[in-house]
């Protein structure tokens, strides 16, 4: 089993156990210590894995790190634990103080879930205050996998990893405010745009037309963007199947034993709930089948977790379920129209996971 691997069983296995752990010390041995032994450090070896490790704070003597993981009888990284319920913030300023009095060049803040790591980038031997690698385990992309793997006890390496910490740092700070600025336009973002496209005078009013054409295009701009990875990814998929799904081509596909023919327009449609849902659900768990008056798109490939049914004749709609089975109908122009109805798509997720 690969790294990769490891990882999502590890993750698997922590969203499974977080509702009956309890305690601090629970958190550790069910969540934290396995971490530590997925980076190929033992445990139970204190000369690796120094549980409560004494960090001396000038006259304070006997304070206690929650574990330091050594080498050649030196701390390199030292990693101080909470509830995994408890919010990471209020906490940093006590690792600080540990990092300020050890050689150790990495320090780590976790709650089983929330992993944090620092460094010194600002002031040498003076933790930074904010992070400059942070991962949720339950939602750990493969970027993240990458950078982890460089604190394996195999690939360990201080200065390998201290060259990339600034990049990643400042890499993340402004994925974040791109995010941001995505989701809610600032003032400033709104501006630049629309001073390239607006030739009159941008008054107040102005601004806050296209602060939501910002909004909506930045949105359109990224849709656009999954939508065609993920066709690239669904037809190299089904290129390699032995299966007889489904084929995007530009011509209908070829009536099923039914009778029942699927049009190049419900495959988009498909893609394009895929797209809006992939950052609450696998891909993978969403797949479609086609009927005589109706084309379905299921999660789990289940007819009782129904997550939409596109109607796409000369009307269009689109289409959920009530809690009473009963048909809920948006009508829509074009199956780009789905994106318009996002937030009745993920809501509708959230109660078949519920379920």
């Amino acid at each position: 089993m690969d790294f990769k691997d490891q990882i999502s069983q590890l993750a698997s296995r922590v969203e499974k156990m977080k509702g009956q752990i309890q305690t601090e010390e629970a958190t550790k041995n069910a969540l934290v210590m396995p971490f530590i032994q997925l980076l190929g450090y033992d445990v139970f070896d204190p000369f690796e894995v120094n549980p409560e490790f004494v960090a001396d704070l000038g006259i304070k003597k006997g304070e206690k790190v929650d574990y330091a993981i050594m080498k050649d009888g030196e701390p390199i990284i030292i990693i101080e634990c909470k509830h995994h319920l408890e919010k990471l913030d209020p906490h940093n300023s006590q690792l600080f103080r540990y990092f300020h009095v050890c050689k150790a060049k990495f320090s780590l803040l976790t709650n089983g879930l929330i992993y944090r790591f620092y460094t010194d980038l600002n002031d040498t031997n003076k933790m930074d205050e904010k992070p400059f690698f942070e991962f949720n385990i339950t939602e750990i992309k493969e970027a993240q996998i990458e950078e982890l793997k460089k604190f394996h006890k195999s690939y360990f390496d201080v200065e390998n990893i201290s060259n990339t910490a600034s990049d990643l740092k400042y890499t993340n700070e402004l994925k974040s405010l791109i995010t941001s600025e995505l989701r809610n336009p600032s003032a400033v973002f709104v501006k630049h745009f629309a001073s390239q496209v607006y030739q009159g005078k941008l008054t107040e009013k102005i601004l806050s037309q296209f602060t939501e054409l910002v909004k909506r295009s930045s949105n359109q701009v990224l849709n656009d963007a999954i939508t065609d990875r993920l066709k690239t990814a669904l037809g190299k998929e089904e290129a390699n199947s032995t299966e007889s799904e489904v084929k995007v081509t530009s011509e209908p596909v070829m009536a099923n034993e039914n009778g029942v023919v699927t049009t190049e327009e419900e495959i988009e449609g498909f893609f394009i709930v895929k797209s809006i849902l992939r950052e609450q659900v696998d891909p993978k768990r969403i797949v479609h089948r086609d009927a005589q008056t109706y084309f379905a798109i299921l999660l789990d490939d289940n007819n009782r977790k129904t997550i939409c049914r596109l109607y796409l004749g000369n009307k269009k709609y689109l289409v959920v379920l009530d809690d009473n089975k009963k048909e809920v109908r948006q009508e829509i122009n074009s199956v780009d129209d789905i994106y318009n109805h996002a937030d009745m798509l993920k809501n509708t997720i959230d109660k078949l996971e519920k379920k």
